[in-house]
């Protein structure tokens, strides 16, 4: 097993990781009946491609050589209704200016994180923009 949750009410979430005791907190979004004070479910989702897309990036940078520390990420959620879902993801990679890498270099890492497990894992009707930055 993954991680524990447990429904605390209030259209809250506790989520224990198992290997590691990290708790976090997921909340329904005020567009949707909740308070938003935490990241909601759809939030996470988005999160876990930008997360995996940096890591995978970052495990292949690193059998090249490559630091990829004080990358920035930015993403943003659309949401769509009728069913509501996740319609469109964007996702902008802000790579540090003093990283100089060749054009070879960054197509590899483009490739790399295009490819990563999560990005691998979405519906293909889902939208995904990203934007790389470098």
């Amino acid at each position: 097993m993954t991680a524990s949750i447990v429904y605390k009410g209030q259209l809250r979430c506790e989520c224990t990781h198992l290997q590691s005791s990290t708790v976090i907190e997921t909340d329904a979004p005020t567009d949707n009946r909740g308070k938003g004070e935490r990241f909601s479910p759809t939030d996470t989702l988005c999160v876990a491609l930008a997360t995996c897309m940096v890591t995978t990036m970052a495990l292949k940078a690193t059998d090249m050589n490559i630091n990829l520390s004080a990358t920035t990420i930015a993403v943003t959620k659309h949401m769509l209704s009728d069913p509501r879902r996740i319609g469109k993801i964007d996702v902008i990679l802000n790579f540090p200016t003093a990283l100089q890498l060749t054009e070879k270099d960054r197509l590899i890492l483009q490739r790399t994180g295009d490819h990563c497990p999560v990005a691998k894992s979405l519906h293909p009707d889902l939208n995904v923009h990203i934007e790389y930055h470098w």
